[in-house]
């Protein structure tokens, strides 16, 4: 694909896997990027991004944002484990509403929307090898999940017939500049107030960031490709589950950390979870709380993905060297964490 004559909006460019996208793209001599973030990005002006700065609930600010575009790339959203329903609702379901809007105005046709396995079970129980047919399940134990779902069937269902859309679903981001998982658990793990639960054996998929912003740029390239609009979900990872407390176990080892060695069953890290939800729903200034059923069930049980479909339609493969991805984030923990 010939890049030189496309204009991308990348909403979300100054996230940690949105800055990677705008980066490869950079590489593809992408004619012009537009990258809306709520926060300055000099790393990408240098680069000759436009940064666009404002807030994704804000339908005209995402309209300009989108203007003159020839293709969008959504990537914000509010993640994490805990806050409002309001803030989740309003970023993730509000703020992809008004990039669907932007779209159909501005005559766009083509648009990348990043969701979430999640969205896919509940993290009650093993979730092994399913693909993009497993139906949504009838409920969720965490707003994450649930407004990433709302989003996605938005995404899915818009009336815009000529606008053809790719959801990729990228299973636990990890890779230097993470803001999120792997800081948190070394954090965690460094104090002495890691946990394993479950019996220790789950498999779990992990999508290296570069990865999962080759399946962004490889997705684009498929809706340019297709001749009529389509939508079409997809699921993305590494393509190499782990035992995630062995690996996690060996990152602490190379970062000089002891490994975890205690363990609770689900069971009780179910119920301490509903314990700590209600207490702090009730007293919020006490910040985020030590578990949840959320969290509980994504550390206790395997959940990993079929993704022959994006290898096959889109083209996807991880592109970094397993041993290289490692040693990038180990060197970048050790600095930053």
């Amino acid at each position: 694909m010939n890049w030189s004559g496309e204009t991308v909006t990348v909403f979300g460019g100054s996230g940690f896997l949105g800055n990677r996208i705008v980066r490869q793209l950079v590489k593809l001599n992408c004619g012009k990027i537009k990258c809306f973030n709520r926060s300055a990005t000099p790393d990408l002006e240098k680069l000759g991004v436009e940064i666009m700065r404002g807030d994704i609930r804000e339908s005209g600010a995402v309209n300009d944002a989108c203007r003159g575009s020839s293709a969008v790339i959504h990537t914000s959203a509010k993640a994490g484990i805990w806050g409002s329903w309001k803030d989740y609702y309003g970023i993730n379901v509000e703020g992809t509403m008004n990039v669907l809007a932007a779209c159909k105005y501005n005559e766009i046709h083509h648009l990348v929307y990043t969701s979430s396995p999640s969205v896919a079970y509940p993290p009650t129980h093993d979730i092994e090898n399913i693909d993009e047919n497993t139906p949504y399940p009838d409920s969720y134990i965490a707003y994450y999940p649930a407004t990433k779902a709302i989003a996605e069937k938005k995404v899915l269902g818009a009336p815009d017939k000529g606008l053809s859309a790719v959801v990729l679903r990228p299973h636990l981001l990890w890779g230097p500049g993470d803001p999120h998982l792997l800081p948190r658990i070394v954090r965690r793990a460094a104090a002495g107030k890691l946990t394993r639960i479950g019996d220790g054996h789950n498999l779990v998929d992990l999508t290296y960031v570069d990865n999962a912003a080759f399946a962004h740029i490889k997705a684009l390239e498929y809706l340019k490709n297709c001749a009529q609009p389509r939508r079409k979900v997809f699921f993305i990872s590494d393509n190499s589950p782990v035992r995630i407390w062995n690996w996690l176990n060996e990152l602490l080892a190379r970062l000089s950390i002891p490994p975890v060695t205690k363990s609770m069953s689900y069971d009780k890290a179910y119920l301490a979870g509903i314990v700590f939800e209600t207490i702090y729903r009730v007293i919020p200034f006490l910040g985020e709380p030590p578990i949840t059923r959320f969290v509980a069930g994504q550390l206790a049980f395997s959940h990993y993905f079929n993704i022959s479909a994006a290898v096959n339609e889109l083209g996807y493969r991880p592109i970094t060297n397993p041993v290289i991805a490692m040693n990038d984030t180990i060197e970048w923990l050790k600095q930053n964490v």
